[in-house]
């Protein structure tokens, strides 16, 4: 399809098409990172059926989240030379076939394979390429655009979360991921959604080459390299709760659709917090690196909160102190969600923004693909996931502490006039001005405060 020229000054729309574009990346977010979070729970049952550990067990949804997130670059430089749309469509079907082909394993090996392996590469493939195109849609509501997006995590969550429970009993295991593979197929039409647009930053022609296709160059940047050493960080414990919180919760006295409810209030408080964040964060007030390192701190503390809380001397008892930690984990981190994603095209220009975004999930599949296995490594070793969730938790600070690092994350000590709005093939965190800041959500800057 010949891609639509944009029709604003500042090169994205900010809106009409944009708004079901957006639509079809929270269905994306939804059936990717919120079915992951929610899979957890059927992870005890396959560890019992085939006699495992839980670190066995852990290293399938391991596998699918460093696999998603390790081939997202692929997926960006083949959205890049052919489109966003046919790209999300083919990961679709791949991903339903690898749920499809999961549910007939005879062994752990086969999981490995169909959701490590398989629907792995199928999210990678819609992701990075459905997020990167609604970013190149809008201009000052970009953030907001992208944390309604990312709420389909969220959503996701709070709705697959009893619901696979209720499938785990009625069907078991096997009829679950029977029934994801064919739910899991509505990547498709999300990705014919997808329409492509033409904006003044775009190259004249598709890059040519694997390097430029993939877009490496971008760390030659040193904002974005100090981006993605904090990012990479942050990932190590960012996903353990996606597939130990559930178990967590049933370590700690909560059965049943009791340790779902904690995986659904935390979803709740996540799905919350990104779309409050991503509106703050286009006001300009602050800039988005400060917000960055400040809610990733916080996400560390919430993971620490999470792993301390007690165990429930009854077994009626509902947790409340379980539910107020993961509650409170779920704003952290639903706050920093909108944040990684919003950040990009000030760091790198809204040009290279669907590659940097390919970049930035396989720097999270160091991350992802070390932290649950490490988990459940440390469960095994000391009986329940206290260390498990403490040492994540300070991953994740040590991340948030190196974005302290980029440009506008802390405090000047000379206030100055605010810039011309930049050219949109330009980052807004590109070099400009000393002590001045261009907030990414829109045109007016903000200038920063003084020592």
């Amino acid at each position: 399809m010949t891609p639509k020229p944009a029709g604003t000054l500042d090169g994205s729309p900010d809106g009409g098409w944009g708004w079901v574009v957006a639509a079809a990346a929270f269905l994306v977010n939804g059936l990717s990172y919120g079915l992951l979070r929610s899979l957890g729970l059927a992870l005890p049952d396959i560890a019992e059926h085939f006699g495992r550990t839980s670190q066995d067990t852990a290293w399938v949804s391991a596998l699918a989240l460093a696999v998603q997130q390790a081939a997202s670059p692929v997926g960006s430089a083949l959205s890049t030379r052919w489109g966003a749309r046919p790209v999300v469509m083919v990961g679709g079907v791949l991903t339903s076939l690898g749920f499809l082909f999961s549910a007939f394993a005879g062994s752990l090996l086969h999981l490995y394979l169909g959701l490590g392996v398989l629907a792995g590469a199928g999210w990678a493939l819609a992701f990075a390429p459905a997020l990167g195109t609604l970013s190149r849609y809008f201009s000052r509501r970009r953030v907001l655009a992208v944390g309604l997006a990312l709420t389909g995590n969220g959503a996701s969550s709070l709705l697959l979360a009893p619901a696979l429970q209720l499938l785990l009993d009625t069907f078991g295991w096997r009829g679950a991921l029977l029934l994801l593979g064919a739910i899991t197929l509505h990547l498709a039409p999300c990705g014919a959604l997808l329409r492509p647009l033409q904006l003044p930053g775009d190259p004249p022609a598709p890059p040519r080459g694997l390097l430029a296709a993939l877009g490496l160059g971008l760390f030659a940047r040193p904002a974005f390299l100090v981006f993605a050493l904090g990012t990479a960080l942050v990932a190590g414990g960012y996903f353990v709760p996606y597939v130990h919180l559930a178990p967590h919760a049933l370590d700690r006295g909560l059965a049943g659709y009791r340790a779902a409810l904690v995986v659904a209030v935390a979803a709740v408080g996540d799905a919350g917090a990104r779309l409050v964040c991503g509106w703050v964060a286009d006001q300009g007030w602050v800039p988005l690196p400060r917000l960055l390192a400040v809610f990733g701190a916080l996400t560390g503390l919430g993971l620490l909160a999470v792993g301390l809380v007690p165990v429930e001397g009854s077994e009626e008892a509902w947790g409340g102190s379980l539910l107020a930690a993961a509650g409170a984990y779920g704003l952290s981190a639903g706050s920093y969600a909108p944040l990684v994603f919003g950040v990009l095209p000030g760091l790198v220009g809204i040009g290279g923004v669907v590659q940097a975004t390919g970049l930035v999930m396989l720097l999270m599949s160091l991350g992802g693909l070390l932290g649950p296995p490490l988990s459940g490594f440390l469960r095994d070793e000391t009986g329940d996931f206290t260390a498990s969730f403490l040492v994540c938790g300070s991953f994740v600070l040590s991340g948030s502490s190196i974005y302290l690092g980029l440009p506008g994350a802390l405090p000047s000590c000379s206030p100055a006039s605010p810039p011309a709005t930049p050219p949109p093939e330009r980052g807004e965190l590109l070099p400009a001005p000393p002590g001045a800041l261009l907030s990414p959500g829109g045109p007016h800057a903000t200038a920063d405060t003084s020592c």
